[in-house]
């Protein structure tokens, strides 16, 4: 098994993943052509050992499989029909359980606001490189790439501004003037994201028979982020990560994507393409609320695939606790023992530091 690498919910996590497609060579004149351009991020320059003519790459180069995730409408919730809003809650929970993964319309976000967030974003990824790299801009949250990998199928061909939501409501001169709309954007973003998610969570607690409020206490701005992605042309599609295999180390993520494609899950072994849905949000759940639920809910390996053509965006919203917070399972016998996020977090670092992967809450089973 090889080692993945990937920045999420303000963790390192690793994920091994099998590999069982041959090796695909990237000596060709043409693919070495498509090298000299330049790219922003500078992929190629920075990591230049990655890129080595003799670099070889085993990814799984078909997937023709496409699904749809569980379509589920959350105005059932407020519509004043009880058998309705069970009905929802009962969806909600069966998605979570098979799929780990849903969508939601009628989510109450306001459409002209998801369009805004994303000119804004993509104004801001459009900056040069330099600019994005020394901006002071969001307590310098920029990243790109992978500093750790040592190999090409290690490495995200990515950019990000992973903020935490605390950050925002901070005026204390970080901004450029012409970032100041997008602190304003994200910061109505942010608050619509929260409400839903807390919403979410709830229903979520409410289709176990327990209360949200033991963790969702510990959810706030202090402890919450937002994520603004974008995955430029790659010249190794369609061989190459735009993100590396990975779960998230929070409760829930809610995920706000355009139309170009790419994301991909792991449903009964195997890896799907997620058709993209333009009216509606992606959900899915994180290690921690696999953890509160006693493994009823799953928190399930995902990915993004790089584009060849165009470039890709997104915006992940992640609720995650305290470092503090204690994360048992809600009902008793409980498959896990009990940790802090810290614990959890800590316990991810030692085992990559010593095996080079992630075993994530397969070490807190009882």
């Amino acid at each position: 098994m090889i080692p993945y690498t990937l920045f999420c919910s303000s963790d390192l996590i690793f994920v091994p993943i099998n590999m069982k497609e041959p090796p695909f060579p990237f000596s060709t004149p043409a693919f070495m052509a498509s090298l000299q351009g330049p790219c922003d991020p500078p992929f190629q320059e920075r990591f230049s050992s990655l890129f080595s003519p003799a670099t070889t790459i085993q990814l799984s180069l078909k997937n023709d499989e496409q699904c749809e995730l569980p379509l589920i409408d959350l105005w059932r919730l407020e519509c004043g029909d009880e058998e309705g809003r069970k009905a929802c809650i009962a969806e909600i929970g069966k998605a979570s359980s098979e799929w780990g993964f849903f969508q939601v319309v009628n989510h109450g976000i306001n459409t002209q606001l998801l369009q805004a967030i994303k000119e804004e974003q993509r104004r801001l990824f459009h900056s040069p490189f330099e600019k994005k790299v020394k901006s002071k801009v969001f307590n310098e949250s920029y990243r790109w790439g992978n500093p750790t990998a040592t190999s090409l199928d290690q490495f995200s061909w990515s950019e990000a501004f992973h903020v935490p939501l605390s950050k925002l409501g901070e005026d204390d001169g970080c901004f450029e003037e012409e970032f100041k709309t997008l602190r304003v954007v994200m910061q109505k973003v942010a608050e619509a994201m929260t409400e839903l998610a807390r919403i979410l969570a709830g229903v979520l607690a409410e289709n176990l028979g327990c209360p949200a409020t033991c963790f969702l206490e510990n959810c706030s701005e202090s402890t919450c982020f937002l994520r603004l992605n974008r995955y430029p042309p790659c010249p190794f599609f369609p061989a190459a990560f735009g993100l590396m295999p990975h779960t998230d180390s929070d409760f829930l993520t809610i995920l706000h994507q355009d139309q170009v494609g790419g994301l991909q899950l792991m449903k009964d072994s195997k890896w799907v393409s997620v058709k993209p849905n333009p009216d509606a949000l992606i959900v899915n759940i994180g290690d921690l609320f696999q953890a509160w639920s006693n493994d009823v809910y799953k928190s399930v390996e995902h990915k993004v695939m790089a584009n060849g053509k165009v470039e890709r965006y997104s915006m992940a919203y992640f609720l995650c606790p305290s470092y503090e917070s204690i994360i048992g399972s809600c009902k008793e016998p409980s498959r896990y023992k009990k940790f802090t996020f810290e614990e959890f977090r800590r316990q991810v670092q030692e085992d990559v530091k010593r095996t080079g992967y992630k075993v994530g809450l397969a070490r807190f089973l009882i």
